[in-house]
C-alpha cells in the first residue's frame, strides 16, 4: 500500500479544529496497517511557534519552502477582520503572495486538494476554484462569491467534490469531509473503522 503524504498549512489565529480534526483523521485511519496509509505533516511560512486561536501554540513541521511536496494539500480556515478593520488568519493570508504563489506552484502535482471552512477562500483568492463548485463556513459564502463570482458557491452541505478539488464547510465539516477522502482512496469500510476508532458519528459518505 502507498504511503500518501498530507501536508495542512497553519497559520496565526488558524480554526483549531480546522486542521486538528483532518490531522486526527489521516493519522488514526488504517493506524494497524504497515505501511500507515497517511503521513500528516503541518506546514508554515516561517520556522516558528504558530499561535492558533485562543492562544493555542503550534509548532510546524517544516516550512513552505522545505516541506516535501504532499500528495493531498489541506488549507484550514479561520480569522475574521477585527472591530477597526484589520484583517487576520485567512482574511489577511488573502494577500499572503508567498501563500498563494505556493498553492499555485503545488496545486497540479497534488493528488487532492482539500480546504476547510474559510481555506476555500484562499484556495479561491489562488484561482484554483473557478468555474468549479465549492462550500465554505456558512458566514463565508458570500465572501467566497465575492472573490470569484464564477464558482458556483453551494450551501447546506459538509463538502462539495469537484475533480481533484474537495473543500468542506466549517470547522467539524472537516472531519466529515476527511471521512470522506479516506472513504474514496481506501474504501468506505477503513473511513467506518477510523470514525469508530474516533467515536465520531460519521454515517458514510451521504453528503448532508
Amino acid at each position: 500500500m502507498k504511503t500518501r503524504t498530507v501536508g495542512i498549512y497553519i497559520f496565526d489565529d488558524v480554526e483549531v479544529l480546522d486542521f486538528a480534526g483532518p490531522f486526527e483523521v489521516f493519522s488514526v485511519a488504517g493506524q494497524k496497517l504497515e505501511p500507515k496509509p497517511f503521513q500528516v505533516f503541518l506546514m508554515a511560512q516561517y520556522n516558528r511557534p504558530i499561535i492558533a486561536r485562543n492562544s493555542l501554540q503550534v509548532l510546524p513541521h517544516f516550512t513552505l519552502e522545505t516541506a516535501p511536496v504532499p500528495d493531498l494539500l489541506l488549507i484550514p480556515g479561520g480569522g475574521g477582520h477585527k472591530p477597526d478593520g484589520t484583517p487576520f488568519g485567512t482574511r489577511l493570508e488573502l494577500s499572503n503572495p508567498v501563500l498563494l504563489e505556493y498553492i499555485h506552484k503545488i496545486h497540479p502535482q497534488t493528488e487532492l486538494t482539500l480546504s476547510v471552512c474559510t481555506g476555500a477562500l484562499i484556495l479561491a483568492k489562488a484561482g484554483l476554484l473557478a468555474h468549479q463548485k465549492a462550500t465554505t463556513h456558512h458566514l463565508g459564502l458570500e465572501a467566497l462569491h465575492t472573490i470569484d463570482s464564477s464558482i458556483a458557491v453551494q450551501t447546506g452541505i459538509k463538502w462539495v467534490e469537484s475533480g481533484k478539488l474537495i473543500t468542506s464547510g466549517g470547522i467539524s465539516a472537516g472531519i466529515d469531509m476527511s471521512l470522506h477522502v479516506v472513504a474514496k482512496l481506501l474504501g468506505e469500510e477503513l473511513a467506518l473503522e477510523t470514525a469508530r476508532y474516533m467515536e465520531y458519528d460519521w454515517i458514510g459518505s451521504s453528503n448532508v
